[in-house]
């Protein structure tokens, strides 16, 4: 096991850890207690914790490169932050949540992930997406013990429906299945990523269990979109309180013209927003 520090002098802006990481754009790290959050990236367990100065890591490889790209830290935070509109609710969720970075994750636990998020509060999805690695996936050393990471699709198409609604995945169930066998017979996720905005998210409802709204959090959490706005409950809310005129009916035709209001920088902005309604009643 290695071990480090990644200073805060070497990354553009503040980063709020726990708040990255509890936010709901990624349900791939687990708290593990005293600050510690664990996640496993291929064959390498990684555990990071913040403290004054910047983070502390632990993992079986170095983690450095994997950290600055999962976790935004090669974004320039204060100047991305700069760009966003004169909107009330945007420059409110930005006071308040100094630190929070916009997550970069593996596309296809992310894809499951966000199928399995429909109708759930954050807690339960990460409970979901620890059943499943549990469950069916590979198990990686760690010490003493082992850590097991994310299955793949594979090995999810090759199970049963009702052995994935035993582990409480409820309707989701045949998504997860049906997604994991049409991933696992050649849908090119990384050709995906390489097409247009646009394109790329009427491609990915190809997969069973993906609107639109999933669509756009894969694209923004995992595949590195700056556009996407995901329609979620929230910013639904937000739609209605602060920005009626943008209301269409439609989900392209909204979601465009939240991203012509939020500015260069649509996706973060959007995360600020979420997670400022999501949380203020917390405060």
């Amino acid at each position: 096991m290695e071990s480090g520090h990644l200073d805060a002098a070497s990354f553009p802006g503040p980063i709020d850890l726990p708040g990255t990481l509890e936010s709901g754009q990624t349900f791939l790290w687990r708290s593990i207690g005293d600050g510690w959050y664990r996640t496993v990236d291929g064959q390498r367990v990684i555990e990071i914790k913040q403290r004054a100065g910047g983070l502390d890591w632990r993992a079986n490889g170095d983690p450095v490169s994997t950290l600055r790209t999962r976790l935004g830290l090669n974004d320039d935070l204060p100047a991305i932050l700069a760009t966003f509109p004169d909107e009330s609710i945007v420059q409110a969720a930005r006071d308040r949540l100094a630190g929070l970075r916009l997550v970069s994750e593996p596309t296809v636990p992310t894809v499951f992930s966000f199928i399995l998020s429909a109708q759930m509060r954050i807690e339960r999805i990460h409970d979901l997406v620890t059943a499943l690695r549990r469950r069916y996936g590979e198990s990686v050393a760690w010490g003493e013990e082992t850590v097991p990471k994310f299955p793949e699709p594979r090995v999810l198409a090759d199970t049963t429906e009702t052995a994935l609604r035993d582990l409480g995945l409820g309707y989701r169930a045949p998504y997860v299945r049906e997604t994991a066998a049409i991933l696992a017979e050649g849908f090119d996720l990384e050709a995906v990523a390489e097409m247009p905005y646009e394109k790329a998210r009427e491609q990915l409802t190809d997969l069973v269990g993906v609107g639109p709204k999933v669509a756009d959090c894969v694209l923004l959490f995992g595949m590195d979109f700056a556009e996407p706005v995901p329609l979620d409950t929230w910013i639904r809310q937000a739609v209605e309180e602060f920005f009626p005129e943008a209301d269409s009916g439609d989900y392209a035709e909204t979601s465009q013209a939240i991203r012509d209001r939020l500015g260069p920088h649509p996706g973060y902005a959007q995360t600020y927003v979420f997670t400022h309604l999501r949380t203020r009643e917390d405060d």
